[in-house]
């Protein structure tokens, strides 16, 4: 099977919403989690940090250069990601509707070059 990352887009900003807001998502993603468990396509799954707690290491001839900040300028960032095993990209696109529905925000599937196949 392939691999496939669904990226969850969240808005930048660094304050998390409010708890009664947040709750209902942790529960509704973590409810996709355990689906995606039990139906043997989870591999892994992870939210981040900000993205203004990024740091960019970029190489520069036999040196890297090291600086804060993520590495562009956006309005939206990767928040969280999941990997998942799945036969096909329609299959993977259903389980990303699923954690869209859930997370209420937009998710950017992309397949793993080399994973799994």
């Amino acid at each position: 099977m392939a691999q496939y990352l669904l990226n969850l887009i969240q808005p930048d900003g660094d304050a998390p919403p409010p708890p009664e807001f947040l709750a209902p998502i942790m529960r509704d993603i973590a409810a996709v989690n355990e689906e995606m468990r039990a139906a043997g396509v989870w591999v892994f799954a992870a939210g981040l940090h900000p993205a203004s707690s990024a740091t960019v290491v970029t190489p520069t001839g036999d040196d890297v250069l090291v600086t804060d900040g993520p590495f562009v300028e956006a309005k939206e960032h990767i928040g969280g990601f999941t990997l998942i095993e799945a036969p096909d990209l329609d299959s993977a696109l259903s389980w990303a509707g699923k954690v869209a529905r859930a997370s209420t925000l937009p998710i950017e599937v992309r397949p793993v070059a080399d994973g799994g196949e």
